[in-house]
C-alpha cells in the first residue's frame, strides 16, 4: 500500500514539471495568452518582411501592397485614415491608416517596421543574455579575484546611463543599425550577469553541486550541466522583459536619428517625423505609437506571466 502511494506521488510530480507543463499552466492565464497572439502575429509580420527587404528587394511589396516603400518622389500632402474625410487615390481603401509627407502608405511602412523591432529585440538580448550568463556564472561559481574582477567591470558598465553609453559606442563606430544593436546588448549584459551571479551563489552550495566536485567532474561540465541549467528560470522572464526595454530603447534612439536610417522604415524614425505635424495631422504620430506600446507590452505581460508560471511559490 505504502509503494503504490509512493509510486502515484511520483507521478504526479512528474506530470508537474517539464516544459508542457508551464507551456500549459501559462495558457490558463487569458492575458499572457493575448500577449502571445500578439508576439506571433507581429514576429510573423517581421518574418514577411524581413524576407521580402533582404532577399525580395521589396518585391512583394510594389506587387501586392499599394504604394511601394520606397517612392521619395518630393514632399506630398499627408493623408489621414479611412474614415476622415479623404479620398484615397485609386480607391477608398488604398490607404487605411493614411500616407506621410512623401505619400508613402504608413500601414505598408508599420509593417517593415517591425522587423527592425523584432530584430532588435531578438539580436541585442540573445547577445546579453549569452554574455552575461556566461560573466554571472563564473562570477558566482568561482568568487574570489575572479568574481571581483568581473563584477567590477560589469558594475561599470553598470553605472553609465544606459542612453549615453548607447550614443557614446554609435557616435564611435556609427549609427548603422547593427552598431545599435551591438550597443544595446552591452547594456543588457550587466542585467543578465547580476541576475544569474545571485542565482549561482547558492546553487553552488547545493548537494548535487559538491557531489559533482567530489566525483571529478569538470567545472565547465558543471556549469554547463548543472548550475546554469538549474538557475536559469530568472533569466528567461528577464529575457521577454528585456525584450520590450530592447525595443523602446532603439525606438527612441530611432527617434534621435540613430539606428536604422532613412528610407528604411522604423517605428521611431516615423515617430521622429511625425512630431513636425502632430496639430495638423496628430494621427500620423498615433499609428507607429502604437505599435511600439502593443510590442513593448505584450512582451512585459508574457514575462509576467513566466514569472508566474516558474515560480513554484505562487503554484496553487
Amino acid at each position: 500500500m505504502a509503494a503504490e502511494t509512493e509510486e502515484t506521488e511520483d507521478q504526479e510530480y512528474e506530470s508537474r514539471v517539464g516544459a508542457s507543463y508551464m507551456l500549459s499552466r501559462l495558457l490558463q492565464d487569458t492575458t499572457a495568452r493575448i500577449s502571445l497572439i500578439l508576439i506571433a502575429i507581429i514576429s510573423g509580420m517581421a518574418l514577411f518582411a524581413f524576407v521580402d527587404a533582404e532577399f525580395l528587394d521589396y518585391r512583394l511589396a510594389e506587387t501586392y501592397l499599394y504604394h511601394p516603400l520606397r517612392n521619395n518622389a518630393g514632399t506630398r500632402p499627408l493623408l489621414p485614415p479611412v474614415g476622415l474625410s479623404n479620398q484615397f487615390g485609386d480607391g477608398v481603401l488604398a490607404h487605411p491608416l493614411g500616407t506621410d509627407t512623401r505619400g508613402r502608405d504608413i500601414a505598408v511602412r508599420l509593417l517593415y517596421g517591425s522587423r527592425i523591432a523584432i530584430q532588435i529585440a531578438l539580436v541585442s538580448t540573445t547577445i546579453g543574455v549569452v554574455v552575461g550568463t556566461t560573466v554571472g556564472a563564473v562570477s558566482g561559481y568561482y568568487g574570489g579575484w575572479i568574481d571581483d574582477v568581473l563584477m567590477r567591470f560589469v558594475e561599470i558598465l553598470y553605472s553609465i546611463p544606459f542612453l549615453v553609453l548607447v550614443i557614446a559606442f554609435m557616435a564611435a563606430f556609427g549609427r548603422e543599425l547593427i552598431y545599435a544593436m551591438i550597443g544595446v546588448s552591452i547594456i543588457s549584459i550587466p542585467i543578465f550577469a547580476r541576475l544569474i551571479r545571485s542565482e549561482v551563489l547558492s546553487i553552488r552550495e547545493e548537494t548535487y553541486v559538491e557531489a559533482a566536485q567530489a566525483a571529478g567532474v569538470k567545472d565547465r561540465n558543471i556549469l554547463l550541466r548543472h548550475v546554469i541549467p538549474n538557475s536559469f528560470a530568472p533569466v528567461v522572464v528577464q529575457t521577454t522583459l528585456q525584450m520590450g526595454t530592447n525595443i523602446l530603447i532603439v525606438a527612441g534612439l530611432s527617434f534621435l536619428g540613430f539606428g536604422a536610417q532613412p528610407p528604411t522604415p522604423s517605428w521611431g524614425q516615423m515617430l521622429s517625423i511625425a512630431r513636425n505635424y502632430m496639430l495638423p495631422a496628430p494621427w500620423f504620430s498615433v499609428w507607429p505609437g502604437l505599435a511600439i506600446l502593443i510590442t513593448v507590452m505584450a512582451f512585459n505581460i508574457l514575462g509576467d506571466g513566466l514569472r508566474d508560471t516558474l515560480d513554484p511559490r505562487l503554484e496553487n
